[in-house]
């Protein structure tokens, strides 16, 4: 079985924004990148299920942290499906895999991407407990760090594994925030008719469009510092399509359009040739 390519099929239906670049990696990098990106969303799958309770979603994410906190050379075949119990017939695909997405890392980077993955579950399990509730520009900081700050961190680790490009890590939390912004804004409506808001207490759609674009202005330098190669690569499509959200959103759209997104692509790579 080719658990690259089966792991970028499911990442084709799942997070499009991020199956394009990933394609586009060298081989070695490409299992990496993958790796990370799949546990994220297994454990990001399971934060957002609209069929477990939040009790459950944070046992759930725990025990998985759990294991990958005890990992030493890898998983026992049944190290995470033991922990899923009876909940495991409700889980997508994704997250039901976790263990293949964890060792489908290069055995050289991939603690880093269990740690990583372990400490957003556990974040995770946390912000569930409490309902998402955010009230203070504080509580957006922390929640936008836990699921995607950090993984702008993570992927700083990647690109200096594969081949020693250096950036600024200050910059590439803004990177993980802003794109994480622009996933508040859109999906706004249907956090709310789940009773959860990622709002601040009296933000509009607005005040989160400036928080969105100020860390984008990082995510900006942070990719216009990358020399050229696979991480600048990377960070090109979804800055770009970040930006285009929020005009669209801007301009009274709810999302891009399909057309859209391959317009702004095509700049892209006309930008590259």
């Amino acid at each position: 079985m080719d658990l690259l390519g089966d792991g970028l099929e499911i990442l084709k239906e799942t997070s499009r924004t991020f199956y394009i670049p990933i394609s586009r990696l060298p081989r070695v990098l490409q299992e990496a990148v993958a790796s990370a990106y799949l546990c994220m969303r297994a454990i990001d799958e399971i934060e957002d299920h609209p069929e477990l309770d939040n009790q459950t979603k944070a046992k759930l994410l725990r025990t998985i942290s759990l294991t990958l906190q005890a990992a030493v050379d890898g998983f026992a075949i049944d190290s995470f499906s033991v922990g899923f119990g009876a909940h495991e017939k409700f889980l997508p695909e994704v997250s039901v895999r976790i263990r293949e997405w964890a060792l489908l890392a290069p055995e050289t980077v991939a603690p880093r991407i269990w740690d990583a993955t372990a400490a957003m579950a556990d974040r995770m399990a946390y912000w569930a407990e409490r309902n998402w509730e955010i009230h203070t520009e504080y509580d957006l900081d922390r929640y936008t760090f836990g699921v995607a700050g950090a993984v702008g961190l993570l992927l700083s680790d990647l690109w200096a594994w594969y081949d020693g490009t250096q950036t600024n890590r200050t910059h590439a939390v803004g990177f993980g925030r802003g794109l994480q912004a622009v996933n508040i804004l859109r999906n706004h409506k249907e956090d709310l008719a789940r009773e959860v808001s990622f709002f601040p207490d009296g933000w509009s759609a607005e005040n989160m469009q400036v928080y969105a674009r100020r860390n984008l202005v990082l995510a900006e330098a942070y990719t216009k510092n990358l020399a050229a190669g696979p991480a600048l690569d990377f960070c090109q499509i979804p800055l770009s399509l970040a930006f285009g959200t929020l005009n669209a959103i801007a301009n009274g759209k709810e999302k891009l359009s399909r057309s859209d997104v391959l317009a702004l692509i095509e700049q892209i790579n006309n930008v590259r040739k």
